[in-house]
């Protein structure tokens, strides 16, 4: 349920992966959620049911950079594995990698 302290993690990740963000909003939330066959709440079901927590990521990532990696890089894999990985583990993992190394432009 969204309050007045509640930030969508599209916006939380839009942050670290400008790009990945643009291709949620269009085609996953004005095309997929859309779609006839599911009623929405069968939906949501579906999306909790499927989504799980990436408790080591924030260790990987400060570890990338300590090896070379920029965070430009990271953003770039993120948003190319959302494709193969699934969007919605490439939205936590750019609020992670946001919360981790801090907005894009940044580093």
């Amino acid at each position: 349920m969204s309050g007045p302290d509640f930030t969508s993690p599209r916006e939380a990740a839009r942050a670290f992966t400008p790009e990945l963000t643009r291709y949620v909003e269009d085609p996953l939330y004005a095309q997929v959620w859309e779609r006839g066959g599911l009623s929405k709440r069968e939906r949501s079901i579906a999306t909790v049911a499927a989504l799980r927590a990436l408790d080591e990521l924030p260790a990987h990532l400060r570890r990338g950079v300590e090896n070379g990696v920029d965070t430009r890089a990271f953003s770039e894999l993120i948003t190319h594995l959302a494709f193969y990985a699934g969007f919605p583990a490439a939205i936590s993992a750019s609020v992670r990698a946001a919360e981790t190394l801090g907005p894009l432009g940044d580093g």
